[in-house]
C-alpha cells in the first residue's frame, strides 16, 4: 500500500505534455531530483527524503530565430556509465547539460530541411543506451549521440529512419550480457514499436505495430516491452519476437506515463482520468509467459495528470505532476 506524503511546491503547473516529470536519485546524497517542463522553462528541484526542497534551479530552451520562445517537450536525466546528463528537448533543437543544469555541453539544432512550412519541428523520447543517448524527432527519426566520457564533444553518430510519424518515448535497459537481447524500443504517434539491439551499430530486431492510437509512453523490462495506449491500455510484448503477453485496460483514458522499478517488477501506469496504477510483473516459470497481478490504484481527483515516476529502482515510492497543479504529489510505501 501507498499513502501520500508531503508534497514538493513548484512555481508553476506542469505542462499538459506526457511523460512530464523526470526523476534522478543519488543516495549517496541523499537527494532525489525532479525535474518539470512549463511552456519554455523547465524546472528542477532537488528534495530530502522529507520532500523539503533544498535546491532549484530553471533552463530556458534556447532561442531560435523565430519571435516567440520556443516551447519545451521535455526534460530528461540520463545516466551513461561514467557521467550523467540532463537533456532537454524543444521546437527548436536538443540540449545537454551536466546533470546539475549549471553547464550546457551540447547543443543540436533541428534541421527544418526536410519539414514541410506548415509541420511544427520538435524533438521528443529521450533515453541512454550504453555511451549513447537517443533523441526522438518529429519526422519519425532517432538521432543517435556519441556521448565522451567528459568534455563536451558530442557526436551524432547515427540516424534511425524507422519511423514514419512522430517519436513519442524511447525506452532503454541494460542488455545484460546477452547476445542478440533488444535493449532499446521507440515508439511513435501511430502506435508503431520497434525494438533495437544498441551498440557500434543499433540493429532493429522487429517492429510492433500499431492499432490505430498512439502510444504516448513505453518501457523495457527483462525482455518484455510495456506499452501504453492513446486508448487507456497497457500492452505487453515479448522484446525479441514482438508476441503479445497481455492486454490489459488499464484506464478509461489516454495514458501519460509509464514507468518501471527494474529491481521488484513493478509497473507505474498514469492517464488522464486521474488514476495511477501500481502492477506486479512476474514470469512464469511453466510457461515462460509474462503474469500481472493488480497492486494498487490511487486517484488524483480533478487533475489531469501528465507525469508519473517512481522515486528509487525498488519502486517503494513514486511521485506525480498535473497540469494547472503546482506541486508534486509524493507517495510511500507503507
Amino acid at each position: 500500500m501507498f499513502r501520500r506524503e508531503r508534497s514538493i511546491p513548484l512555481r508553476g503547473s506542469a505542462a499538459p505534455l506526457g511523460n512530464n516529470l523526470s526523476v534522478l536519485q543519488q543516495p549517496a546524497r541523499n537527494l532525489t531530483h525532479f525535474g518539470v517542463v512549463h511552456g519554455p522553462s523547465a524546472q528542477l528541484l532537488s528534495a530530502g527524503p522529507d520532500g523539503v526542497p533544498l535546491a532549484q534551479r530553471q533552463l530556458h530552451a534556447k532561442e531560435g530565430a523565430g519571435v516567440s520562445p520556443p516551447l519545451i517537450t521535455q526534460v530528461h536525466w540520463c545516466v551513461l556509465p561514467f557521467r550523467i546528463l540532463l537533456v532537454l528537448t524543444s521546437h527548436r533543437g536538443i540540449q545537454m547539460y551536466e546533470s546539475d543544469g549549471s553547464t550546457m555541453v551540447y547543443w543540436h539544432a533541428l534541421d527544418s530541411g526536410d519539414a514541410s512550412s506548415v509541420q511544427a519541428l520538435f524533438a521528443r523520447g529521450i533515453a541512454a543506451s550504453g555511451h549513447f543517448i537517443c533523441v526522438g524527432t518529429w519526422s519519425g527519426q532517432v538521432l543517435v549521440f556519441d556521448i565522451p566520457a567528459k568534455g563536451p564533444n558530442i557526436v551524432l553518430s547515427e540516424e534511425l529512419a524507422e519511423h514514419q510519424t512522430p517519436i513519442t518515448d524511447i525506452a532503454t535497459e541494460p542488455a545484460q550480457g546477452q547476445d542478440g537481447m533488444a535493449d532499446m524500443v521507440t515508439a511513435d504517434d501511430s502506435g508503431l514499436l520497434c525494438v533495437w539491439r544498441t551498440g557500434p551499430a543499433f540493429t532493429l530486431l522487429t517492429r510492433i505495430l500499431g492499432f490505430g492510437v498512439p502510444c504516448p509512453s513505453v518501457q523495457l523490462w527483462q525482455g518484455t516491452v510495456a506499452a501504453g495506449y492513446g486508448n487507456g491500455q497497457v500492452c505487453l510484448y515479448e522484446a525479441t519476437t514482438g508476441n503479445l503477453h497481455v492486454q490489459i485496460n488499464a484506464h478509461a483514458r489516454a495514458i501519460c506515463a509509464l514507468d518501471i522499478a527494474p529491481e521488484v517488477g513493478k509497473l507505474l501506469s498514469a492517464a488522464e482520468d486521474t488514476f495511477i496504477h501500481i502492477w506486479k510483473l512476474s514470469r512464469s516459470p511453466e510457461s515462460d509467459s509474462i503474469e500481472v497481478e493488480h497492486c494498487q490504484g490511487e486517484c488524483v481527483s480533478d487533475t489531469q495528470v501528465c507525469g508519473a515516476r517512481f522515486c528509487e529502482p525498488s519502486g517503494s515510492s513514486f511521485a506525480v505532476t498535473g497540469y494547472d497543479l503546482a506541486e508534486i504529489l509524493r507517495f510511500t510505501s507503507v
